[in-house]
């Protein structure tokens, strides 16, 4: 994968930021209230972006969520050109980002680990 030029990061940055706001402000009920942009990747030819989406809640509110946004692709393009001036507004694409939900069970078995082992030591303790 190639590195990212300083311009490419601060699109990336900007893009993220806006779309985060456009998202807040849409009134789709199938949008989640706790939707989050977690990354946005934008082409070099500022043709496309992956908008990479957290939402804390069910599977089925995270596809819900997926399908509001993407029946509302062409506003929050039409916003988001509005409020960046790039030469071209990309076409986006919507990845549901799992990464917290993966790290939040994660920690949950770490304490599961933990707990079982301090349970078996002060089990195997008092023999």
């Amino acid at each position: 994968m190639r590195k990212m030029s300083p311009k490419n990061l601060r699109v990336n940055g900007e893009v993220a930021r806006e779309l985060s706001q456009i998202i807040r402000e849409l009134k789709d009920p199938r949008i989640a209230l706790m939707t989050s942009v977690m990354d946005a990747y934008v082409a070099a030819d500022l043709k496309t972006c992956k908008v990479y989406i957290s939402v804390l809640g069910s599977e089925e509110e995270q596809e819900d969520t997926k399908e509001g946004l993407e029946s509302a692709k062409g506003f929050i393009r039409r916003e988001l050109a509005h409020r960046l001036n790039l030469r071209n507004t990309p076409e986006l694409t919507f990845i549901l980002d799992r990464s917290i939900e993966r790290g939040v069970m994660m920690s949950k078995r770490i304490d599961e680990v933990i707990r079982a082992d301090m349970h078996e030591e002060s089990c195997g303790n008092h023999n």
